[in-house]
């Protein structure tokens, strides 16, 4: 926490319109894929191995899905809404493997607003660099709400 210095909160429900799109772009590097593996102590050998994934169906190592969905959540948490924001339910499938070293790019778009529930529904569609679809989703994210002061503020007419 950055003590003085207020941080900028995502868009409020009221400044948010169905059919606003986001598009992001990740390059998935040897750096990525250690940390992810490092944290998560997860050691599959589909993920690393590359003698055990030559002989799977997918004959190299692929990106973990979770690390596809770690990008997706981020940005709804940096741009759409924004930082202040949190997610209430996702569906996601992953429809083919990403490799590594590949760039996803991915299509955020806001589908449904509900004020009355403090609700968007926003669909995301990723795709590798050939085209072909990795992931598609459907995301309930609540909008940041208005920050409320710490304490009180009163008149001191006496003064």
């Amino acid at each position: 926490m950055l003590l003085g210095k207020k941080r900028k909160i995502g868009r409020m429900i009221e400044e948010i319109t169905a059919g606003e799109k986001l598009e992001v772009t990740e390059k998935i590097e040897d750096r990525d894929l250690l940390l992810y593996l490092g944290l998560s102590n997860d050691n599959n050998p589909l993920f690393i191995q590359h003698d055990y994934a030559s002989m799977t169906p997918f004959k190299k190592p692929i990106v973990p899905q979770i690390m596809l969905l770690a990008i997706v959540t981020g940005a709804i948490s940096k741009y759409l809404p924004g930082p202040g924001s949190s997610i209430k339910k996702n569906e996601v499938t992953y429809n083919n493997p990403v490799y590594h070293y590949e760039t996803v790019h991915f299509q955020f778009e806001v589908i449904e607003v509900s004020r009355e529930a403090h609700e968007v529904l926003i669909r995301v569609e990723g795709t590798n660099e050939a085209g072909d679809s990795v992931l598609e989703g459907r995301f309930t994210v609540c909008p940041p709400y208005p920050a409320k002061p710490l304490t009180k503020t009163t008149s001191f007419d006496n003064f």
